[in-house]
């Protein structure tokens, strides 16, 4: 039996690694596993938002399928997960860190968990206190404002899921070398790096000072409507060349710091001789614009925000060094590992494995994804608007719509910085048309909007229960205000 590594971290935009071009040289260790295997150019998420997005990696089902569209969504514990796959296939499937579920179910087919999430189980509890980085983790114009040398709460985090995962790979080598029966394992590890707030420690900061590349994509003269709302009420359509200078080169540090992670847990795998036996997945959930088109965070359709690395290593069994240019989705994912290591199929899903496609670039594949961004108001970032959105992108071309806006049509062959939208173009009103009716299929609007709505009153209701009752929070990494600071630590630490 073949064992696992997946490998999900939070709001790594694609382009920010070596593998996939970026020069500045922040992901040496994702890098290494992308020359000993697989590389997915065109891997997208399923969501702009964290939840919904991890959610359907793990069920292999849309956003609209699961009912989780929100931040403030809670997945159903009878849906089954890929977690639950592996366990029925006899894997003791774990997980060191970030998941991202609300509710009372912490696991959802994991059997342990190592290291919890850093916030409450229950939606309406009292929200982590970031002490000076208050509102800074969130899309608003501190969080650009604020930034630069400083630690965050969920770098320390992620140092202590580091330190779990590579403590189990450690007890697993120890029993393999001390003779005793050892299983195949299946391990996720889930990191928050390089999600805001955009601060890191010193030492990192200091590596890449005067070494971003400049932004690549200006804000564009005619924006999208929606677009152009967003940017407004979230108070960034003037960024000083001075806070985004801190903050590009602050995210670039948090993703150096997370690939060095990534790295301590490779090497562990190396030295406790399970290398050669496992397939390793490395990817995240969402993207950041990190100032492209003068945008900040994810939450819009644009490849920045929607396209994800994706890494697959699996000695002897898939390619070295090789590229893939199909589309493909984070719902693909479950299915793909649960082909891989022989477990059962997830039923009901929208999802399709691709890892035939993994092992062949000529195999064929379908090249579609869709991804889904739907809120309500409920969140002060939200602007108190609720907005119901749905990308396609089939082979070359990517369509958005956005109920009571226009919709946008872009050709990413002839236009991969996407600034040039079709929508309108006499020329493409047969494929705009087609892809819109494609894009709606089976995703009625209408229902999901007044769905939606009602939640708000059930959602309301939990909160109050929430605040009334203060239940207890499981598998709960709990953030300290001390955690976080701005500028030079008071203590003399330097990052180092």
């Amino acid at each position: 039996m073949t064992s696992l590594l997946l490998i999900m971290s939070d709001q790594h935009a694609q382009r920010i690694a070596g593998c996939y071009g970026d020069i500045a040289g922040a992901t040496p260790h994702i890098d290494q596993l992308a020359s000993r295997g697989v590389t997915f150019d065109n891997a997208y998420c399923s969501s702009p938002i964290c939840l919904p997005s991890r959610m359907s990696a793990l069920t292999g089902r849309h956003p609209f399928r699961q009912r989780c569209w929100t931040n403030t969504d809670y997945l159903a514990s009878d849906i089954p997960t890929m977690a639950h796959a592996l366990g029925a296939a006899r894997y003791q499937p774990v997980l060191a860190g970030r998941m991202h579920a609300l509710g009372p179910d912490q696991l959802h087919g994991y059997v342990r968990r190592t290291i919890g999430d850093h916030s409450s189980n229950w939606f309406g509890a009292p929200r982590k206190d970031m002490g000076p980085l208050h509102n800074t983790n969130d899309p608003h114009h501190v969080s650009v404002a604020r930034s630069g040398i400083g630690r965050s709460a969920y770098e320390v985090k992620d140092e202590d899921v580091t330190a779990s995962a590579v403590a189990m790979l450690d007890e697993i080598g120890a029993a393999r070398h001390g003779g005793g029966a050892v299983k195949p394992f299946a391990l996720t590890v889930g990191y928050m790096l390089p999600h805001p707030p955009y601060v890191a420690r010193e030492h990192d900061f200091r590596r890449f000072e005067g070494r971003t590349p400049p932004v690549a994509i200006p804000p564009a003269t005619d924006e999208h409507p929606w677009l152009a709302w967003w940017r407004e009420n979230r108070g960034i359509r003037d960024v000083s060349a001075e806070d985004m200078g801190r903050a590009r080169t602050a995210y670039y540090a948090l993703t150096w710091r997370m690939d060095t992670m990534v790295g301590e847990i490779l090497s562990a795998l190396d030295r406790n001789g399970l290398s050669e036996e496992t397939l390793v997945i490395y990817t995240s959930d969402h993207g950041d614009h990190v100032g492209d088109r003068g945008l900040w965070w994810k939450h819009t359709f644009f490849d920045e925000s929607l396209k994800i690395p994706l890494v697959m290593r699996w000695p002897g069994q898939l390619p070295e060094g090789e590229r893939r240019r199909q589309v493909v989705s984070l719902v693909d994912l479950a299915p793909t590992v649960l082909e891989a290591l022989a477990a059962p199929a997830l039923p009901n899903i929208d999802g399709q494995s691709f890892l035939s496609v993994a092992r062949d670039a000529a195999a064929p594949w379908h090249d579609t994804m869709f991804a889904e961004y739907c809120t309500d108001p409920t969140p002060e970032w939200t602007g108190g608007m609720a907005v119901r959105q749905r990308s396609i992108r089939r082979g070359r071309f990517k369509f958005n719509w956005y109920m009571g806006y226009p919709p946008q049509l872009f050709d990413l062959q002839a236009d991969p910085l996407e600034q040039k939208d079709l929508a309108d173009s006499a020329t493409h009103a047969d494929l705009r048309d087609a892809l819109q009716a494609d894009v709606l299929a089976g995703w009625n609007v209408a229902e999901i909007d007044l769905t939606m709505r009602a939640r708000e009153a059930d959602k309301a209701l939990i909160a109050a229960w929430t605040r009334a009752t203060n239940p207890p929070s499981t598998y709960h990494w709990p953030i300290q205000p001390e955690h976080n600071y701005l500028g030079m630590p008071s203590d003399g630490e330097h990052g180092t």
